[in-house]
């Protein structure tokens, strides 16, 4: 059954394009040439720019006059009206958006009729269309519950349905985590894609139900493990909550933990551990480091077990979480037994440190530390050189070779990334270049609409783009915008993969849009994203490597890089070694169809 707004919507659709028809009838006696068209467009474009709203909107009127047909222009046009203060015509031209499919998330255009009726104080159907965004998928919590557009809703009961209760001073603190809890389970619910969660709703009930009765027994640190631990379940790597901003967990220890093939090792510090430079752990007070490991992981939200190795060696630096794990009594002073690099075995008791709380992103490693650096190892290789930068390439003269690291998908304000790619490929085809390695081994993400110009190279690059000319080097850090970018160079090049398997599956649920737990101050976000950016029967848990290269310590204490010498030391072998996933699939009823035929089936349209 359609709802009265949504019937309007339709009412309105139809008599905007008899309207408009009628307009160009009357306003010309011809249809619009291409010029006359480029010209409205060019028009309307620079007076958005310039920000003359009202001019704006007279000038995209036109332009929709031309192309009804077009979701951008009646964007624009809505948008126009909206910041020219004419809510009453932004409405039917937020509507027009709406039919034609939306322009981004259909969401926001309805989250923006609601904001127009809200603006013209009419607060039913203000009311009405906000719970229309929400019901969409509307992604930010927090901006609506604070967006001053909806002040006329705030004694409205669906209003406070929708982004939650105002009046947590009035609870008491078992009252204020069980609201919260509550409220997690609702945009759980509402955000997720159930058929790419590991949870199902009568498990994800329970569980709240579970927890939310065990809240009077629990210190307000365990609480907040628990939800940590039950949105890790859901088994989504940007389906997440973190611990609040507070001193307690901003304490941590001031060292970089990587684990290697042969264990955990220090590989940065505070000057004042310098002396730990190179020791591998084995154990945090009393428990081993597979067992502290092991306790760490249920609170690791990934896609795959692959994650575990990024994160744990990071969140092992958390004092409070150890703690909370019981894997230390004293969170402001942690023993270690450790064997150093002179091969000594003995027990260091490190001091938590607010100053470093979040080294994620330092690369290397934050600026007034010590990284690990063995005397006489040679030096520095490329792929440990320029981390910190988001992208650059080095040519390899005796082995006519580019290498390309891609360590953020974010822009650089001194170069962005398209000029960057325009240059890395004039340099290719100007120069004797036998191979291209992009090295994306150490890429968390960013912004996955900044790769086209990137494929479209590849694809456009016969030079590069062939067996034994392409090669990417993937590891446990390869996720989100950089899962994509590796899940799309597997898809459309010759690329061969070295090195580890990815920490993102190659079709998964992303994007971050965080929202507060009103009482516990906890930061949760719900991935809302599919992106579906390899083959669509594509199910595997991570893109893995033809060439499997495990980063080991004594390749690192020599300072070698495995994944390259295992690139530069390829031939040119008979066997195809090049993978792409979805060629390769055949349905049992293919398989049937090919033994009573004795001949293969066509493949697959993609």
């Amino acid at each position: 059954m359609i709802s009265p707004h949504r019937h309007r919507l339709y009412i309105a659709f139809l008599s905007i394009i008899l309207s408009l028809g009628t307009a160009v009838e009357c306003g010309s006696a011809h249809a619009a040439t291409p010029n006359e068209f480029t010209d409205a467009l060019r028009l309307a474009k620079a007076r958005s720019g310039a920000g003359q709203w009202s001019d704006a909107a007279r000038a995209w009127e036109r332009v929709v006059q031309m192309n009804p047909v077009n979701e951008e222009y009646w964007q624009r046009l809505a948008e126009a009206h909206y910041k020219s203060g004419e809510f009453k015509q932004a409405i039917p031209a937020f509507e027009m958006v709406l039919d034609l499919g939306g322009y981004c998330f259909p969401s926001e255009t309805a989250y923006s009729i609601a904001r127009s009726y809200a603006a013209l104080g009419d607060k039913g159907n203000a009311a009405m269309w906000l719970q229309d965004a929400f019901a969409s998928g509307y992604r930010d919590l927090d901006h609506a519950r604070n967006d001053p557009s909806f002040k006329l809703l705030h004694d409205d009961p669906r209003f406070v349905e929708l982004v939650g209760p105002f009046d947590n001073d009035l609870l008491s603190r078992d009252q204020g985590w069980q609201r919260d809890l509550a409220l997690l389970q609702k945009e759980l619910e509402r955000k997720s894609y159930p058929q790419f969660v590991k949870m199902s709703h009568e498990e994800l009930e329970a569980q709240v139900a579970n927890l939310s009765k065990n809240i009077p027994k629990l210190s307000d640190l365990q609480a907040a493990l628990e939800v940590m631990k039950l949105m890790a379940q859901m088994g989504v790597g940007h389906t997440e909550v973190l611990p609040p901003h507070t001193l307690e967990f901003a304490q941590t220890l001031p060292i970089k933990f990587f684990l290697f093939k042969e264990g955990l090792y220090v590989i940065a510090a505070d000057p004042k551990y310098q002396d730990l430079l190179g020791a591998q752990i084995l154990n945090f007070g009393d428990a081993s480091v597979d067992q502290a490991m092991a306790a760490v992981a249920p609170v690791v939200f990934r896609d795959n077990d692959m994650w575990l190795k990024s994160m744990v060696p990071n969140l092992l630096r958390y004092t409070a979480l150890l703690k909370a794990l019981n894997l230390t009594s004293d969170p402001l002073h942690v023993p270690l037994t450790v064997r150093d690099a002179q091969g000594r075995t003995r027990t260091v008791t490190i001091s938590a440190d607010p100053t470093q709380p979040d080294i994620w992103n330092s690369y290397p490693y934050p600026s007034t530390w010590i990284g690990f650096s063995p005397a006489g190892a040679g030096p520095t290789p490329l792929y440990l050189k320029s981390m910190e930068s988001f992208y650059w390439f080095q040519y390899l003269p005796e082995s006519r070779t580019v290498y390309f690291q891609y360590n953020r998908v974010l822009p650089d304000a001194k170069e962005p990334f398209d000029q960057f790619v325009a240059r890395l490929f004039t340099f290719i085809e100007q120069n004797d270049v036998d191979k291209l390695v992009i090295d994306l081994r150490w890429n968390n993400g960013g912004n996955t609409y900044l790769l086209p110009p990137l494929i479209n190279a590849l694809v456009g690059s016969p030079e590069i783009n062939r067996e034994g000319g392409l090669f990417v080097i993937i590891g446990r850090r390869t996720f989100s915008a950089a899962g994509n970018a590796a899940a799309y160079i597997q898809r459309q090049t010759s690329a061969i993969f070295v090195g580890e398997p990815t920490g993102a599956k190659p079709n998964s649920l992303g994007d971050e849009t965080y929202f507060t737990l009103p009482y516990s101050k906890l930061q949760a976000s719900v991935a809302d994203v599919y992106w579906e950016s390899s083959w669509p029967q594509d199910f595997r848990k991570w893109i893995a490597p033809q060439i499997f290269v495990e980063p080991t310590f004594a390749a690192y204490r020599s300072n070698q890089d495995s994944a390259m010498d295992a690139i530069l030391g390829f031939g040119h072998p008979e066997f195809t070694i090049s993978q792409h996933p979805g060629f390769g699939c055949k349905s049992e009823q293919h398989i049937d169809e090919d033994d009573d035929k004795g001949q293969p089936a066509p493949p697959a349209a993609h």
